[in-house]
């Protein structure tokens, strides 16, 4: 096949996943990329796969500084219609080609991108993540949230502005998403949000792990607990400090927690929480690859505990380097993580959480037990080589 792929992405799994994805893919078709000049092309760099790599010159405009910040909404809205003209640009590009299928990647700006709705004429899959949920789900709270005076919060219940781009921004992400012929989810549980929200019928295509790269090193545990992630509410840090919080102070490892990109003030909220709590925390950013196998190799055990993830790789790369995980009860960690086999599931209660950590702590043979179904368990079911062979199937027309 000749396929397409456009993506905006970020940094992060999303972009790890396409990197893994187009690896496998370009070892028996033919695949050019378009992005846009706001994606991240260094992290995950798919231009060693690929045949044509072209990126077009977008930039969003600039945001106000306080008293006028209120009017950003404003211009994120002028934003959507300024990054619908460049998709409209790539679609007659794109068709000037003989491309068999168009594999389309999420926008950091539209999350379903506009593109779709201006290709018509080959088959369009777009492999989707998670819906936006900063629209469709409730936001976990932060003190630096509600750090507002009386007057600014009556001002920010009366502004318009807002509503008029939420309202924007949902509406095009649903009426995008409708021009795809087929829609790829990563789980059962993005498979549920996406028929309930977008009442769209969608695919599972089960992510992998690189098993090669996340492997045991046979090096000696260092003691502290480990997580990986973004550092913003929806990952959750909050609430693994307040678990090992629970502990006794003389039996309460250091959480170590890698980091691709850090919300300040969420790492000053964290910095905080532990401080009070009496947690020792060290946040480490920009991790290589190579550091991060060595840090889950290290670790005594892995800790996740994510709000509503829709799958999560970081179940999936612990399990594979033989280093249990402790993970919450929620989202399409469920379907990873095989309770009391490869790790313990929970739900998200601080106590019950601390206990499980005290209890692999202190049963080594235990701990080594789970380690090593779980990597098991990701060479059985879990390796990119079978997620790209059902991925091909699926692009396909």
């Amino acid at each position: 096949m000749r396929i397409a792929i456009y993506h905006n992405l970020t940094s992060g799994g999303a972009k790890r996943s396409l990197y893994e994805q187009s690896k496998r893919l370009a070892a028996r078709h033919v695949i050019d990329v378009f992005s846009l000049s706001t994606a991240e092309h260094e992290f995950a760099d798919l231009r060693p796969w690929v045949a044509n790599y072209t990126v077009f010159p977008y930039k969003p405009l600039p945001l106000l500084n306080s008293p006028f910040g209120r009017f950003n909404q404003v211009i994120r809205w002028i934003d959507l219609f300024r990054i619908r003209r460049v998709n409209r640009l790539i679609a007659a590009k794109i068709e000037a080609q003989a491309y068999d299928v168009l594999f389309v990647h999420p926008c950091q700006f539209e999350n379903s991108p506009s593109l779709l709705r201006f290709v018509g004429r080959l088959p369009k899959v777009i492999w989707f993540h998670e819906p936006l949920r900063l629209l469709y789900e409730e936001m976990p709270t932060r003190p630096y949230d509600l750090a507002q005076t009386p007057w600014r919060r009556v001002l920010n219940r009366m502004d318009p502005l807002p509503a008029l781009y939420r309202t924007a921004l949902q509406r095009n992400d649903q009426n995008n998403l409708k021009y795809a012929q087929r829609v790829l989810v990563n789980s059962g549980y993005t498979q549920n949000a996406v028929a309930r929200i977008y009442q769209i019928q969608s695919v599972i295509n089960y992510l992998g792990v690189d098993a090669s790269l996340f492997r045991p090193l046979g090096m000696e545990k260092q003691g502290y607990v480990f997580s990986v992630g973004s550092l913003t509410p929806l990952k959750g840090f909050d609430f693994l400090i307040e678990a090992l919080a629970v502990l006794p102070a003389n039996e309460r490892p250091d959480l170590v927690i890698a980091s691709n990109f850090s919300n300040p003030q969420e790492k000053s909220y964290l910095q905080a929480l532990a401080g009070d709590k009496s947690v020792a925390l060290h946040l480490l950013e920009n991790v290589s690859d190579s550091r991060l196998v060595e840090l889950y190799n290290q670790a005594a055990m892995t800790l996740y505990a994510p709000v509503r993830e829709p799958f999560g790789f970081v179940s999936l790369e612990t399990m594979a380097c033989e280093t249990p995980v402790i993970a919450v009860r929620e989202g399409g960690i469920q379907e990873t993580v095989v309770h009391q086999q490869t790790g313990l599931l929970f739900e998200r209660e601080r106590e019950k959480f601390a206990g499980a950590i005290s209890y692999l702590l202190k049963d080594a043979e235990k701990a080594d037990c789970f380690g090593k179904a779980g990597r098991a368990h990701v060479l059985r079911n879990w390796t990119w080589e079978r997620s790209v062979d059902e991925l091909e199937k699926l692009l396909s027309f």
